[in-house]
């Protein structure tokens, strides 16, 4: 998933940063603040995957003696701050170009110059998004879109098609709001195409916030991987009761697991330590994602179970 991530990245970057230059020269010939702020759209998003790529890399980091488990958790740190760049930069820069060209409108000039960075942009942003996509279609399972997005553990794939499709839609308001300048000889429908093109960018932002500030505090493991974990569990005879199963990803291919279990009064020590090699190494080779598990022995508790997921 990793390389795959990186393939997606890579294309989202080399599509912006072709188009992010285009786009200035267009909005400097011709006056457009909704060309403009797509010039400032392109440069975050470009930004944006350079600091994916940066967390990528750190979060590969083997662990040391102040990470014992690694720094898996730096790509959904970066993955937040991409969030926070989209609403303060892109946002905020779009919003504020818009209305200071709605308070002083001025017609857009050589509109057809627009036209052609648009198009040319449509089709860089669009094969973007479709590679994005498709790489998306392959990990997210039988999950419907939003439903992976939700459960994803890999943040760097859902933010640069959320990223793309910002794009895509940003483009389409860039071309209406010039289009209908034009047809109507209004300079309103220019500012507004570019506050509408921050206001896409802020929900965007928010959604990714919201998306990956629950990885970043430490999610649990999807409900089928504790479920495969309490069917494995279940299978040794010598542990009379499943108490808990606390997960935690710490990073998209890291998963820690702690077990709390009753042994059966039956079990001496070596049976107990029997149980506990079997069970890390068959969990380890059922779920290749698991990579630490902690197993504590405990009395059976009663009243209700804790969280599965905890």
């Amino acid at each position: 998933m990793a390389s795959g991530s990186k393939k997606v990245i890579y294309a989202a970057l080399t599509g912006n940063a072709l188009i992010a230059v285009t786009k200035f020269v267009a909005a400097f010939i011709t006056r457009s603040s909704a060309m403009f702020s797509e010039g400032i759209h392109s440069v975050v998003d470009t930004g944006n995957q350079v600091l994916l790529l940066w967390g990528l890399a750190r979060s590969k980091r083997p662990p040391d003696e102040r990470f014992p488990f690694g720094h898996g958790k730096e790509i959904y740190f970066w993955s937040f701050i991409v969030a926070i760049l989209i609403f303060a930069v892109g946002a905020g820069i779009s919003v504020y170009e818009g209305v200071k060209h709605l308070l002083h409108p001025r017609p857009v000039e050589s509109p057809h110059v627009n036209y052609i960075v648009l198009a040319l942009a449509m089709v860089f942003e669009g094969g973007a998004w479709f590679f994005a996509w498709k790489e998306f279609r392959k990990v997210k399972g039988g999950y419907g879109y939003i439903q992976a997005v939700q459960r994803g553990k890999d943040p760097s794939m859902f933010v640069v098609l959320f990223e793309d499709t910002a794009a895509m839609l940003g483009l389409i308001v860039a071309f209406l709001g010039i289009l209908l300048g034009q047809l109507t000889g209004s300079p309103y429908f220019d500012g507004a195409a570019s506050v509408v093109i921050g206001l896409i960018l802020g929900a965007t932002a928010i959604w990714l916030a919201y998306e990956t500030h629950g990885l970043l505090i430490g999610e649990g493991a999807n409900p089928e991987v504790v479920d495969k974990i309490r069917e494995i569990t279940g299978r040794y005879g010598s542990i009379t009761h499943l108490n808990e199963v606390a997960t935690m990803h710490v990073g998209p291919e890291y998963i820690l697991v702690n077990l709390s279990v009753d042994f059966s009064s039956e079990a001496s020590s070596d049976d107990v330590e029997s149980v506990v090699r079997e069970l890390d190494r068959e969990l380890k080779t059922a779920l290749p994602r698991v990579k630490r598990v902690f197993i504590e022995a405990e009395a059976r508790r009663r009243g209700p179970s804790p969280a599965a997921t905890g």
